[in-house]
């Protein structure tokens, strides 16, 4: 295996958002959420769609590293989310609610949304919350109690609020995330849960109860350097999880993605260490983890090297990887079958090692 590449020079030293430039849907404006955003950026211009999923001058870009990093500080899509369907998960929650976003502000590279719109794929807003929470709640009425633990929770059933794209970040441009997380607070059998890479303390002040599992994504921090474009720096993510379990959060990490590289195994052990020394017991003794190994696309790796191919010589390895068709049709690399297994297994060897305490719901 060879070194990771050096890290891309800073490339975001400006504000997280800086939002100019507004797509929306007619509808948007109709709704309370869409006039209360579009009144806070009254200087952006303003771009009427027919749908947020179809926008040529934006998805169809393929522009440099300059304009990938613009787009994701300075546009914001507004629409209406049409589809309310509950999916089953198993895994890190029991369902995928209805998303109230899509994309991000941030950029990690081995995300897989960009490639499935496009290009850089800036927040994609749903302005229609409340049609969002109804869903939820006739949904969780009909589930009755959690029959009995599980890997996901012991006592609730689980919503992951956040698949396509990071719910600390879309808080700063609305309350979707506040009016989400005031919901399941009055949720006997329900909690929500969503994974975050950036720390906004505004999520501090929204009084979840123990209702709301938050998930922070952790990686060693020389590495999130080089693909976790955009992102809150590692340690400023150790350092919220007390005050967020302080706030009434459950707070879970997530170790995603682990990617393979010589060396992985000290980094990974210093991470661990930081997190033992900096959590309060009170902390530990509520942790857990999912484990979520490196996985790759052929499209996706294509679109990289137009922006920051720096990151391919970490995330594109067919040396160690296999090809695997997604069930969405998508080409996919991943660690070599029976390969993946010995890593993990390491990685687990070396997790229970040095934070005994923090229990693994589940590895991927």
């Amino acid at each position: 295996m060879g070194r990771p590449p050096r890290h891309i020079p800073a490339m975001a030293e400006r504000a997280l958002l800086e939002i100019d430039r507004i797509f929306l849907e007619p509808a948007v404006a109709g709704y309370a959420r869409g006039a209360e955003i579009l009144a806070r950026f009254p200087e952006a211009e303003r771009i009427e769609v027919p749908s947020h999923w179809n926008i040529p001058s934006l998805h169809g870009n393929e522009g440099s590293v300059e304009d990938w990093v613009r787009i994701k500080r300075s546009t914001l899509v507004l629409g209406v989310k049409k589809g309310l369907a509950l999916r089953p998960n198993g895994r890190s929650a029991h369902f995928i609610a209805p998303s109230i976003s899509n994309g991000c502000a941030m950029a990690c590279a081995y995300c897989y949304v960009p490639r499935r719109k496009g290009f850089s794929n800036p927040i994609s807003l749903f302005v229609n919350v409340e049609a969002v929470g109804a869903a939820i709640t006739r949904h969780a009425a009909k589930q009755g109690p959690l029959p009995r633990p599980d890997q996901v929770d012991e006592a609730a059933w689980v919503y992951d609020l956040g698949e396509n794209g990071d719910l600390s970040v879309d808080a700063m441009v609305c309350d979707n995330v506040r009016d989400l997380v005031a919901l399941f607070r009055e949720l006997p059998n329900a909690k929500a849960s969503f994974a975050t890479k950036w720390v906004n303390r505004d999520l501090l002040d929204y009084d979840p109860q123990g209702r709301t599992r938050i998930r922070f994504s952790l990686m060693p921090a020389r590495i999130a350097r080089i693909v976790d474009v955009r992102t809150a720096p590692i340690p400023e993510r150790i350092a919220a999880i007390d005050d967020f379990l302080a706030a009434g959060y459950e707070v879970h990490v997530n170790f995603s993605p682990v990617i393979l590289y010589e060396g992985w195994e000290a980094d990974w052990a210093e991470l661990f260490a930081e997190i033992d020394d900096r959590l309060s017991d009170a902390a530990k003794a509520q942790l857990k983890c999912e484990i979520i190994m490196l996985t790759h696309n052929a499209g996706l790796h294509a679109v990289n090297l137009g922006w920051h191919p720096k990151a391919e010589a970490l995330l594109w390895r067919p040396d160690i990887q296999e090809a695997k068709r997604s069930e969405g049709g998508g080409d996919n690399l991943r660690y070599r079958t029976g390969w993946k297994g010995q890593w993990l297994t390491r990685f687990r060897a070396l997790l229970a090692e040095r934070l005994p305490y923090c229990t693994v719901r589940y590895a991927f």
